[in-house]
């Protein structure tokens, strides 16, 4: 069915990113839909690919409406990292993003205790951030980060944790990182998911991938097209790291990291 209608839709932006679906869907498919929360819900209505439909299409995520989540009161009310994986099994049935949850959780538990030397208790804070941070996106689209917010306050969780969640997508949320934890998550969880989109399509996977083979892709607009590179960026110019740093630092921390 989509085939047919990319026929029809040559010359039409709509086709593009149907094509590019056809082919990173296997990889990469929740990244698309947080691009375009709309996407999966209208695939299957052709109507909505009608000129004055694609705004419908393109809608992007709203945003937040606030900017201070948690009560600060509940500092340091942490929740188990077995309760954290207990609630992503009952909420992401979704193995491919739940791996790239549990990525991003890596690296920023990883980034915590290496970059920013930090305790126990504060790399576990920075670890539940990086996995719950898309919780809600696959049964929620319309609602993410919404959601999660408030089942974390609802559970009088840490509102580090929570503010840290809220800051993931300045550009959807409209909630500015502030920390350096809103910050790093910004940078890596973006970052995360190209990598683990190239390292997918080639033989050896992580094995030997280096800065230079991913910077190129970054380069190449066909590649991952749906990565906002000016998130990248952006996310780059509010911490004093350079692209080439975080980018050997989340290939060496995340992978290792698989689905179960």
């Amino acid at each position: 069915m989509l085939t047919s209608i990319v026929r029809g839709w040559q010359n039409n932006y709509t086709a593009i990113l149907i094509k590019q679906i056809l082919f990173l869907k296997s990889f990469n498919y929740y990244n698309w839909l947080n691009e375009f929360p709309k996407l999966n819900l209208y695939l299957m209505n052709p109507d909505l690919f009608l000129p004055e439909n694609k705004r419908l299409i393109m809608e992007p995520i709203q945003s937040l409406g606030r900017t201070i989540f948690g009560d600060p009161k509940n500092a340091g009310n942490i929740m188990s990292i077995d309760d954290a994986h207990q609630l992503l099994e009952e909420w992401v049935p979704n193995e491919k993003l739940r791996l790239h949850m549990k990525q991003v959780a890596a690296v920023m538990k990883a980034w915590a205790i290496h970059k920013e030397h930090a305790d126990e208790q504060i790399a576990l804070k920075w670890e539940l951030a990086g996995l719950l941070h898309d919780a809600d996106w696959e049964k929620h689209p319309d609602a993410h980060c919404r959601i999660i917010i408030e089942e974390l306050e609802s559970s009088n969780i840490d509102p580090e944790i929570i503010q840290c969640i809220a800051s993931h997508g300045p550009r959807y949320f409209g909630v500015e990182p502030v920390s350096n934890m809103d910050k790093m998550i910004y940078a890596i969880d973006e970052l995360s998911g190209f990598i683990h989109a190239a390292a997918l399509i080639r033989p050896m996977k992580y094995d030997g991938m280096d800065f230079k083979s991913i910077n190129k892709k970054l380069k190449t607009a066909s590649f991952a097209a749906q990565v906002n590179r000016d998130d990248i960026t952006d996310a780059l110019s509010r911490i004093d790291t350079t692209l080439e740093e975080l980018v050997q630092f989340i290939i060496a921390h995340q992978k290792d990291v698989y689905i179960d």
